[in-house]
Parts: C-alpha cells; sequence; structure tokens
C-alpha cells in the first residue's frame, strides 16, 4: 500500500483569521460577542460562514458525500466558535485536521485520529495552565508541578482514546491532481465536560505516583 501522507492543521480561536491575536485581544472579543443577543451571534456566524464557504470553494473544497452543504456546516461551526461561557471560556472546543490518501475512507480515518489529537492537545495546555497558576499562587513548589505537568504530557493519547464518539462538525474533501483525497474535518466537544474528563484520567496517572501529588492537584482545583 502506498504511503499514506498526512498533515494536520491546529485551531485554537474563535474565528479562522490568520493574524496571531493576543490573549488580550481574544478576551476582548469574547466579551463582545457574550454581549451579543442570539440573533445577532446568528447572523454574524451566518455571515462570516458565508464568506469562508466561497473561500472553501474558491480553494476547491466539497461536501463530503451525504453531509450537508459547505455553507450550512460552516454557519454550525463558526457558531460553535462564538459561543462562549459567563467566564469568557468557549463552549466548545475544536479540533481540525487534513489528511491525503488514495481513498476517501482512508483519508477520513487519519484526519479523525489527527483532529482528535489536535483536540487532546489542546486540553493538555487547558490543564497545563491550571498548573502554572497553581505555582504563581504558590499552591505548590516548582517541583510538584514539573512532576504533575509531565504526567499531563504523558497523558495525551489517553485524551484522545477518552473523548469518545466525535462527530465531525465539518467534513469536506477535494481531489489532487494524482487522484488522491485530502479530507478536512473539524470535530467538536463541550469544553467543560473535556476539561472534567481530562482532570479525572490525571487523578487516576497521579496516584500511581503517591497520594501527595494526587492531593496537591485536587486541591488546585478548589
Amino acid at each position: 500500500m502506498k504511503k499514506i501522507l498526512i498533515c494536520a492543521i491546529a485551531l485554537f480561536c474563535l474565528t479562522t483569521s490568520t493574524t496571531a491575536q493576543t490573549a488580550k485581544e481574544v478576551q476582548k472579543q469574547r466579551k463582545e460577542i457574550y454581549k451579543m443577543s442570539k440573533e445577532e451571534l446568528n447572523q454574524k456566524a451566518t455571515k462570516d460562514a458565508r464568506k469562508a464557504a466561497k473561500e472553501y470553494k474558491k480553494e476547491g473544497w466539497k461536501a463530503a458525500p451525504g453531509a450537508l452543504p459547505l455553507e450550512k456546516q460552516l454557519d454550525r461551526l463558526y457558531l460553535m466558535r462564538m459561543e462562549v461561557d459567563a467566564d469568557m471560556y468557549p463552549k466548545y472546543l475544536t479540533g481540525e485536521a487534513m489528511s491525503i490518501a488514495e481513498s476517501y475512507d482512508a483519508a477520513k480515518i487519519q484526519a479523525m485520529e489527527l483532529a482528535r489529537l489536535n483536540l487532546a492537545g489542546q486540553l493538555q495546555s487547558e490543564v497545563t495552565a491550571l498548573v502554572e497558576n497553581s505555582v504563581g499562587n504558590q499552591q505548590m513548589s516548582h517541583e510538584e508541578a514539573a512532576s504533575i505537568t509531565q504526567t499531563i504530557m504523558e497523558s495525551k493519547a489517553l485524551f484522545s482514546q477518552n473523548l469518545g464518539r466525535v462527530v465531525p462538525v465539518l467534513e469536506c474533501y477535494r481531489e489532487k491532481d494524482n487522484k488522491n483525497k485530502e479530507v478536512r474535518v473539524v470535530i467538536s466537544y463541550n469544553t467543560e465536560m473535556a476539561t472534567e474528563m481530562a482532570k479525572r484520567l490525571i487523578r487516576q496517572e497521579l496516584e500511581k505516583k503517591g497520594e501527595q501529588l494526587r492531593s496537591k492537584f485536587d486541591q488546585i482545583q478548589k
């Protein structure tokens, strides 16, 4: 079998803008979104999605067989990315990936796996930030934080495996000059549920290293 060519694209933002945003800019954007009414949010999501759909089609992307039209898929994706909770955190994490293979099914399987890993990587960042903040607040020593962070870094595969069944929010493809298929998917997962799952797995892993570390990890979440 010919070697499958894979490439992954990681997205962790509220829009698909290629311009780098500072944390302050992202927070400001989230506050503006939070103030919007549901109708205004829908209108903005639809407007942005229509613009994105034109770019996708221009680049040769087509909706996957049996999937909703690109415009509808992007409508849903953009609305999910704009939803934030009262603390200005995204309600959903999204993982995106692309894969190229001889067949559509092979490319999709690889893209889905990469998207799961991408989302798992975001969970790593979420929980690592929690640990780093605890060091700043003097809730634990640097040595304890380093040990817990190492456990988090080693848990990416566990996060991915425990996400359960995920359904693509966006699924599209395009055919390459050599007839290979390139598939692009975006998956989503409720942020709160994903974070709680990650914390539970980390607690289990920390228990293997001793009660003290697990206890420290529990303390920083209170």
